[in-house]
């Protein structure tokens, strides 16, 4: 219909100001039309304070006459459906519609007319909800007052609308069993629509979950997820217990003290973040461990007002609890999501626990190579101590945004192992040269120096066995050329600058602040300071500065207790 007076503003449901006229709805039968014929009855349309906005059902009446308005809410203005009563939103025309919608993603019916500011404005919306918007969900409803002008079957095929109704035809019954079918099917949509967006955060989540390969970063990827999911948080806490697996060592009387006392945190976030790597029983309040150990004896889930504990049992029988405080109680929905997101991942603590298990056997092993070549009683303590300086050079120069090329996970994750294979050539090297207290000969000096060489054959031979890059590769060139300098007067290439691989320049700084606080048969160590005063000095001459820069940021967690 054309609006023959100004009409007012775009509202949120406020009534328009003046006297109105209303059909015989106001206080006829449910088959009274309403809007065939104008009586003189009065009525506010005012909707009823029944419930707060954010539980109500969101309806937009969009039309250019303010009667329509007042009588659409005053037929609808005890209508409740699942216990959600209705929240107006009013628009006088398709651009004040457009306004609404921009700002208002949760409309669940749009109550539309046709004719407005131009025959064809509300058609010319639905295109804009559906094409511009991409708003599939929202249903609409499209009333007209002028049927001929647009006609229902030509409407319904060419236009995304779920109803058509004639004004001159539309009964209170009629438009509230519209309403209610339109709210049915809305909710249903939203149900899917909230199902796949669950199962797609589920996706992304272990996808990238997977791709961790430390057991403490995984779990707390897994707090961070499942925060995610739900939309709560971040106060949650992951358990885990120490020593034999399910069906070990626990077992029948004596299982609950000793998951009592097994049982450890293995991640926290917001007020629980402090709390890594110690005992439950010690540090965990008695609320939450209560919630976890119940969790834990039970074997299931448990889902209170305002938390959660999940148990996830991997397929190797290893227990985990989460604690999850919220805001809210979780829906069926929530902890359908949850629950298939708990199976999915339950997996990645075994290959995670396998994993770390196979480093630290594959780090033994090398530990006890490194140790057979340097033959040096302190070697088994200062290799490892290299490793660990070197990885934490490496993940500082990260941090720092050098060498993004060449740093990425999987050197990170290698150039620790590699660091422990640097003098594996040492086996070839005479033991009485190695363990000389007094100057080195020349002829000496050169003997020892060809233990660069004689390590980087044995594992590039080795390495050869590999079909993708291991630390095998990583450790051949770190052993070649980790006595290279910075300004080209090292051995046994002479390699200058950038020249010198990475990993090299990286364990050469390790190797040298080790060696620098260690006791050695021709000299005491150093203090600590010393050394790093050392290792400074020879910034730009024997070391890369800008892998010195990172070591002065690490150096402080090496020194001794």
């Amino acid at each position: 219909m054309t609006n023959a007076a100004p009409h007012p503003p775009a509202s949120t449901g406020a009534t328009p100001v003046g006297p109105e006229k209303i059909g015989p709805a106001q206080g006829g039968g449910e088959d009274d039309f309403l809007f065939l014929d104008d009586q003189d009855e009065g009525g506010d349309g005012r909707e009823p304070a029944l419930t707060s906005p954010a539980n109500r059902w969101k309806m937009l009446i969009v039309d250019d006459e303010p009667e329509v308005h007042s009588i659409t809410k005053l037929v609808l203005a005890d209508f409740s459906y699942k216990g959600r009563s209705a929240h107006f939103l009013s628009a006088y025309s398709a651009a004040d519609a457009k306004d609404i919608l921009a700002r208002e993603d949760d409309i669940a019916i749009i109550l539309l007319d046709v004719v407005m500011e131009t025959d064809d404005a509300g058609l010319q919306l639905v295109h804009h909800i559906r094409e511009v918007l991409k708003n599939r969900h929202v249903r609409i409803i499209l009333r007209t007052g002028q049927p001929g002008q647009a006609p229902e079957r030509a409407v319904i095929l060419d236009y995304d609308i779920n109803d058509y109704k004639a004004k001159t035809q539309l009964t209170a019954q009629q438009l509230f069993t519209t309403t209610v079918a339109a709210l049915r099917s809305y909710e249903d949509i939203m149900a899917i629509e909230m199902n796949r967006r669950g199962l797609e955060k589920i996706i992304e989540a272990s996808s990238s979950l997977f791709q961790v390969r430390s057991m403490k970063l995984f779990a707390a990827g897994v707090l961070t997820q499942l925060s995610g999911i739900l939309g709560v948080g971040p106060d949650a806490i992951l358990c885990v217990q120490r020593g034999a697996v399910l069906g070990g060592a626990r077992g029948g009387p004596a299982r609950d003290g000793l998951a009592h006392n097994e049982l450890y945190v293995l991640a926290g976030s917001g007020r629980f973040e402090s709390l890594i790597d110690e005992p439950a029983a010690d540090h965990v309040d008695p609320p939450v461990l209560g919630a976890v150990l119940r969790c834990l004896e039970t074997r299931s889930n448990h889902y209170d007002a305002d938390h959660c504990t999940l148990y996830i049992r991997t397929p190797n029988d290893r227990e985990n609890v989460v604690y999850l405080r919220s805001d809210r109680p979780l829906s069926e929905l929530d902890r359908n999501l949850i629950e298939v997101f708990c199976r999915k991942i339950s997996v990645g603590f075994d290959n995670l626990h396998l994993f770390e298990q196979l480093r630290r056997t594959q780090q033994s092993t090398l530990i006890a190579m490194a140790g057979m070549a340097e033959r040096g009683a302190d070697a088994p303590e200062s290799v490892p101590r290299i490793a660990l300086v070197a990885e934490r050079i490496a993940r500082r120069l990260r941090d720092r945004g050098h060498f993004a090329h060449a740093i990425d996970e999987h050197f990170l994750e290698s150039v620790g192992l590699a660091a422990i294979l640097h003098d594996v050539g040492n086996a070839n090297i005479d033991p009485v040269i190695l363990g000389k207290a007094g100057p080195l000969s020349p002829e000496e000096r050169e003997a020892m120096q060809r233990h660069t060489l004689a390590g980087w054959e044995l594992l590039e031979r080795a390495s050869r066995r590999s079909d993708s890059r291991t630390y095998l590769h990583l450790g051949a060139e770190i052993a070649r050329s980790h006595h290279e300098n910075w300004d080209g007067t090292g051995y046994p290439d002479r390699l200058r600058g950038d020249a010198i691989p990475l990993s090299a320049r990286i364990v050469a700084v390790a190797d040298s602040f080790d060696a620098m606080t260690r006791e050695r048969p021709y000299r005491r160590a150093l203090d600590h300071d010393v050394a790093v005063s050392e290792v400074r000095r020879q910034s730009g001459t024997r070391f890369d500065p800008v892998v010195v820069e990172a070591f002065m940021d690490v150096a402080g967690d090496f020194r001794p207790i």
